[in-house]
């Protein structure tokens, strides 16, 4: 693996106009080796982690790993709950709960949205 960072070109739909790699919290940028240096943890966790389907990287066009800086973020909160005795079974679905709640959310504002446009909103909350 290399140590250079890749461009949007380098993976499907690339990046809008005005925004790089660089501003783009999910863009795949890392590598495995830059990851388990940056946050010291051995590349096995990192493809355990991956297995488990805790943590999924984006892959390259040649297979490899990509992490985002998002993953990143991820992966410290994983590491995180393990210090704290947990399973990577229970970190998987306290994660996707976490999804869960984040589009139910999304949703609540989005109909929250159209009631006001409509009129209805009556302090709705």
């Amino acid at each position: 693996m290399s140590g250079t960072v890749p461009s949007g070109e380098e993976f499907a739909g690339g990046f809008p106009a005005g925004l790089s790699a660089m501003d783009d919290e999910f863009a795949p940028m890392f590598s495995m080796g830059q990851v388990s240096s940056m946050l010291e943890v051995q590349q096995a966790f990192l493809r355990r982690i991956d297995q488990q389907q805790v943590v999924s990287p984006q892959r390259s066009a040649g297979g490899q790993r990509r992490y985002s800086r998002h993953d990143i973020g991820q992966i410290r909160q994983v590491v995180v709950m393990m210090g704290e005795g947990m399973t990577l079974a229970a970190i998987r679905r306290i994660i996707e709960l976490e999804l869960e709640i984040a589009a139910l959310r999304r949703e609540r504002d989005e109909l929250r949205a159209r009631l006001r446009r409509l009129g209805l909103d009556s302090g709705v909350e």
